[in-house]
């Protein structure tokens, strides 16, 4: 078994020092997500983060998050232990054509994901890994969530599909 251990979303404009207001997540989900990183088993730890194409109604947004720009940055605090960066567009982080061929080259066969959200991100790249036929591990103890209604939904449909819950 090849693990890779998926941070996902960590970034300033999401848990750093000076995030958007609008994300509310526990103060010490990144202090969670560094002992993880820390103590992991993983072969590999890869970080994945969301971007906002720059597009006119994206500038229009209250938060962005454009590459490039400070807010797309991982987070200052955040443990990094690997050069894997990847970037995303969506919520799947399966749906970027870079990080899908990655993991596939390295021989990963399982994925353990942290980050933010349950109720987004973390859980539809869950669901991409899935679908992609690689085996799921979601580490609920790294997990912040702020959609807890759409958290619930995803986490009864990983189940079914076998994902496992730490």
């Amino acid at each position: 078994m090849r693990k890779a251990l998926l941070v996902i979303d960590m970034q300033e404009a999401v848990v750093g020092q000076h995030h958007a207001d609008f994300f509310r997540y526990d103060s010490d989900l990144l202090e969670r997500v560094n002992a993880v990183i820390r103590s992991t088993d993983a072969d590999t730890v890869i970080y994945i983060k969301n971007l906002m194409k720059y597009n006119l109604i994206n500038k229009l947004a209250p938060v962005k998050v454009f590459a490039g720009t400070p807010a797309a940055e991982l987070a200052a605090d955040l443990q990094i232990v690997s050069e894997h960066i990847f970037s995303k567009f969506a919520g799947d982080a399966f749906s970027d054509a870079d990080f899908s061929a990655f993991v596939k080259r390295s021989g990963i066969d399982t994925v353990e994901l942290i980050g933010a959200d349950g109720g987004g991100c973390v859980s539809l790249t869950a669901l991409g890994a899935v679908r992609n036929g690689y085996s799921v591990i979601l580490n609920t103890s790294a997990i912040g969530t702020m959609f807890e209604s759409k958290k619930e939904k995803y986490y009864e449909e990983l189940k079914k599909l076998g994902a496992v819950f730490v």
